[in-house]
């Protein structure tokens, strides 16, 4: 542990984004704690568990400490509610739905009240009959699964959870139940189920009959037969082409995790939590906590006595919020007091590799990675069996059908998003490599804020490789790779989330899965806007033989990408045409939103800068305004102006990729004021760091949404979608 209280300093962004969400607030809204009194809040509630014994003054200060100097975090409703009446502590909950009118609302009101004090659900809606199947109490037909997943969607959409979180869920359907294929396409529309990650649950069976080329069948939840037969090879592309098209659905491979359940006695998993990271069965709970590994190299060597040190207290940690915890309704108390499942994970992975000069995606990343799960998995089994000899074995524990040491918790490992608690400790995201390495933030008057990744900064100053003009370039082109003013070995250690290959990505998740995770993991596989149906077939099949649990996949842009439609619609309705003959020219609607941007010409004269977008935001349209135009040394700049605007918006209204336009813009460019440079700005700045499409704004603080460990998150205010 930390020896002496120094003061912890924090970055600009951990304090926006506890002030924001962490910090307890004053009737007025105004903050009352400071990063060191709230882990003093969540440390003192939390060894309140053993008030009463010797080692409660100890467990005080380690808790504290661990928590202060980031080398553990919890997760957030654990930061945001310990110590406070809410007093709702864990992250991860799974709800039965029943295949009854009182049995879906009920699951309605549980996730109600999981939402109001913090927590994410899953729910499976796989028990549920199928669409126009009878139901005899009513000598009626069922409305299917997904006419019910729209009410506890719109449920979702008028609850916020405890005024910081607002409500996530995951969705779940069997690949055999007899609506798949309308689940599977049920995202296509992307103002649907705006409260939902939908994942399919795919078994062996089906992974066997894809491979063989043959028939599955197709099962009526409600009497068990067989009501028809579907080429899986045929419903596995439809699969791929959605996850192509928007990164939804996910896979979550059921038949891999249940060979892993501990209390099979109790049940068979079914959903996850929102992420994917947590299997659950139903009305189980499970809190979270992250080891922050960047805090863990000393002298260029993993330093393995801190790190078991820092493991042994977590886990003593998670457990104890067990049994401070105050659950939401009975059902979840009695369930997870049984199997008291924890799911200690990591953070900053990629900063450890960094320390040590490994490339993420390279072989030797892998089995640092590797290893170190094992250790902390083996550290936290030791912990969590002298735990159970000093207080007592999990109460569903049965020696007659598990062959492991009898231990406290039924699970002790998960690796989770991190998104929030990774930029209060300045770290990269749970397993995930860095999104990106030089950031551009644009503030007022057009200017440009330039964030450096701290590792990257530290080394071009030792190597003398730094230079404002350098950081400035690998911003604007989104990776290090390509610079000759950066080493090779060094553009090889830091490169991004979208430079590994997704086999890379793939063989990451698969080694830690294999080495010490028991639940599962919440990543992406990351692939280029380019990437093919081939790529995603790979990292699911992939992904499958290497024993992960569940897999997201999310080609790059394509959430926000602008979706040609396969047939005419008039022009109010602004839809693109498609014909045989290839893209044609989007029909605008009458009136369009649109924002002024003025700007400098290269001899500081003001021109306006028009762009029209659509409704989902997308510019449309691109016009140039001088503000004296009839002046005659303006005539011939104007004209060329107004002829590249038009050009640009042409291109627009054909849905040519942002990112090819920009190359033509730099390409195009003579002066770095002149419009195509400032045209080309423009646009950098919607994309924020996109390569094929607009990335999505945060509805919080206008900043840009990334996807990552399976989630839309902002990295400037630390909103997330899934949290």
């Amino acid at each position: 542990m930390t020896p002496d209280l120094t003061k912890q300093v924090l970055t600009t962004t951990a304090e926006t984004v506890l002030a924001r969400r962490y910090y307890l607030k004053d009737s007025e809204g105004k903050c009352v704690e400071t990063w060191e009194t709230l882990a003093r809040r969540v440390s003192d509630s939390v060894a309140g568990v053993d008030a009463e014994a010797d080692r409660y003054d100890r467990l005080r200060e380690e808790f504290f400490n661990m928590i202060y100097y980031m080398d553990f975090l919890p997760n957030s409703p654990c930061l945001m509610n310990a110590g406070t009446e809410i007093g709702q502590l864990s992250a991860c909950f799974v709800l039965p739905v029943e295949d009854s009118m009182d049995g879906i609302f009920t699951a309605i009101r549980n996730g109600a009240l999981v939402h109001k004090t913090g927590g994410g659900t899953g729910y499976s809606f796989s028990r549920l009959r199928s669409r126009n199947a009878s139901v005899r109490s009513t000598q009626g037909v069922a409305s299917g699964p997904l006419s019910f997943a729209a009410v506890f969607d719109a449920a979702t959409e008028t609850i916020k959870q405890g005024g910081k979180r607002r409500g996530a869920n995951m969705g779940v359907l069997r690949i055999d139940h007899p609506d798949i294929l309308d689940f599977i396409s049920a995202k296509e529309n992307p103002d649907k189920f705006n409260n939902f990650n939908f994942s399919v649950a795919v078994t062996d069976v089906f992974m066997q009959a894809v491979e063989d080329g043959v028939d599955f069948d197709l099962i009526e939840p409600s009497g068990g037969q067989v009501v028809k037969s579907l080429d899986a090879r045929g419903v596995f592309e439809k699969i791929i082409d959605l996850a192509w098209h928007n990164g939804e659905p996910g896979v979550l491979f059921i038949d891999t995790a249940n060979r892993s359940n501990t209390t099979p006695q109790l049940g068979n998993f079914e959903a996850t939590n929102p992420c994917g990271e947590q299997w659950l069965l139903p009305y189980e709970s499970c809190n979270l906590g992250s080891v922050n590994l960047a805090n863990f190299v000393k002298e260029g060597e993993v330093d393995y006595d801190r790190l078991k040190s820092v493991v042994t207290t977590a886990t003593v940690f998670l457990d104890n919020v067990i049994d401070c915890n105050r659950f939401p309704i009975p059902e979840i108390g009695e369930m997870t007091l049984k199997t008291r499942k924890i799911g200690l994970g990591i953070m900053g992975l990629h900063d450890l590799l960094i320390q040590l000069a490994i490339p993420y995606g390279s072989e030797e990343g892998r089995e640092v990675a590797g290893k170190i799960m094992q250790f902390i998995r083996d550290a936290a089994e030791e912990c969590s069996v002298l735990l159970a000899e000093e207080k007592e074995v999990f109460p569903a524990y049965d020696p007659s059908i598990n062959n492991y040491l009898p231990r406290r918790n039924a699970a002790l490992t998960s690796i989770q998003p991190t998104g929030t608690v990774s930029m209060i400790a300045d770290c990269a995201s749970g397993c995930e490599p860095y999104f990106s390495i030089v950031m551009v933030k644009h503030v007022m008057d057009d200017d440009r804020l330039i964030m450096v990744n701290k590792h990257f900064e530290r080394i071009a100053r030792e190597e003398g490789f730094y230079s404002d003009e350098l950081m400035s370039k690998v911003a604007d082109g989104g990776t290090v790779i390509g610079h000759p003013e950066i080493p090779e070995k060094w553009q090889q250690v830091f490169c991004t989330a979208q430079d590994i290959s997704p086999e890379d990505h793939i063989r990451m998740q698969g080694i830690l899965q294999q080495s010490g995770v028991d639940s599962s993991i919440s990543k992406t596989i990351n692939l280029p806007a380019f990437a093919t149906r081939d790529e995603v077939r790979f990292s699911y099949i992939t992904g499958y033989r290497l024993g992960c649990k569940g897999l997201t996949v999310y080609r790059d842009g394509s959430r926000d990408s602008q979706v040609l439609n396969s047939k005419e619609s008039d022009s109010e309705g602004g839809t693109a045409l498609v014909s045989e003959h290839g893209p044609a020219k989007r029909i605008l609607p009458d009136t369009l939103d649109a924002k002024r941007y003025r700007v400098k010409d290269q001899h500081q004269k003001s021109v306006y800068i028009i762009v029209c977008f659509d409704e989902n935001e997308k510019p449309m349209e691109v016009f140039a305004k001088f503000p004296f135009d009839n002046r005659v040394d303006l005539k011939d700049k104007s004209t060329m102006w107004t002829t590249t605007c038009r050009l640009v918006s042409l291109a627009l209204r054909f849905n040519v990729p942002m990112d090819e336009i920009i190359k033509q813009l730099d390409r195009s460019s003579g002066h770095m004021l002149d419009l195509p440079a400032q045209l080309s700005k423009l646009f950098k700045s919607f994309m924020a760091g996109t390569q094929n499409g607009f990335a999505s704004t945060c509805p919080e603080c206008s900043g840009t949404l990334r996807f990552e460990e399976g989630c839309e998150t902002c990295h400037d205010c630390g909103y997330s979608k899934c949290s």
